[in-house]
């Protein structure tokens, strides 16, 4: 089946809303197998994920003699999974260049802890450089992916991208709490601090108590007037939307 852009759009909005996924290796113990572990990820600024990984993890060494893996993401679910979307990465395990310091910045804004991780263990950051994808978005939907559908660049550079995440962080609390209440349903107190964690050309991620949401743009942005103009229209929405909600119950009080 020929994907069309509704399917590009599912698919690539599942990959940038999760954070781990089952990656999948060529066993040098059990010649022959296939080796899963969970782990998390990031989108780096080609819009591929990116890993850190320990040279004494099985993984690490499956990928040292054998580089062509598979990272499965699924929609998380309460209900029957197969019923729901799952995307599965065929890729190539690409360690980065020592002088490429922004894609290490960019996955510590989503995974603070692992900063540390360099200092032990000798872990390292390997790009999933895309050959394929194969999206499954419930019954019937089933669509094999060339790798320039569903990788998509990030648009910002890492000064641009630093900069709209200092603005929303600094200045603008109370429109990202906007964001939760209406379009995620969460409430928290003003004191709870939520910090934006990175922005691409089709959304964001804020963190709150430690745990990452993800909030789609309705249409793809490609520079930051056209940010700046879809995250301004989404806290317009959601001050709308917080007035209408609190009209009834003015309206009972009166």
């Amino acid at each position: 089946m020929i994907a069309n852009d509704q399917i590009l759009f599912e698919a690539r909005a599942l990959l940038t809303s999760q954070r781990h996924g089952v990656l999948s290796t060529h066993s040098v113990e059990m010649n022959g197998y296939p080796f899963g572990s969970i782990t998390p990820y990031a989108l780096g600024r080609h819009g591929e994920p990116v890993i850190l990984i320990s040279t004494i993890a099985q993984h690490t060494k499956n990928i040292l003699a054998n580089s062509k893996v598979a990272l499965t993401v699924v929609q998380p679910s309460d209900r029957e999974v197969q019923a729901h979307g799952r995307l599965t990465c065929l890729a190539e395990a690409l360690q980065i260049a020592p002088e490429d310091h922004d894609t290490p910045e960019r996955y510590f804004h989503y995974f603070p802890k692992s900063r540390d991780y360099l200092q032990t263990h000798d872990f390292a950051f390997h790009r999933l450089h895309l050959t394929r994808a194969y999206y499954i978005g419930g019954f019937g939907k089933i669509f094999w992916l060339e790798a320039g559908e569903i990788r998509r660049a990030n648009p910002f550079s890492a000064a641009e991208e630093k900069r709209i995440l200092e603005h929303m962080n600094e200045d603008h609390q109370a429109a990202m709490r906007h964001y939760f209440e209406i379009f995620k349903n969460i409430s928290k107190p003003e004191s709870q601090k939520i910090e934006m964690s990175g922005i691409d050309g089709e959304g964001f991620d804020l963190a709150l108590e430690g745990r990452l949401h993800r909030f789609q743009f309705t249409r793809a942005v490609g520079n930051m007037m056209e940010a700046r103009q879809a995250l301004v229209a989404m806290a317009r929405q959601a001050a709308l939307a917080q007035e209408q909600r609190s009209a009834p119950s003015l309206a009972a009080r009166g």
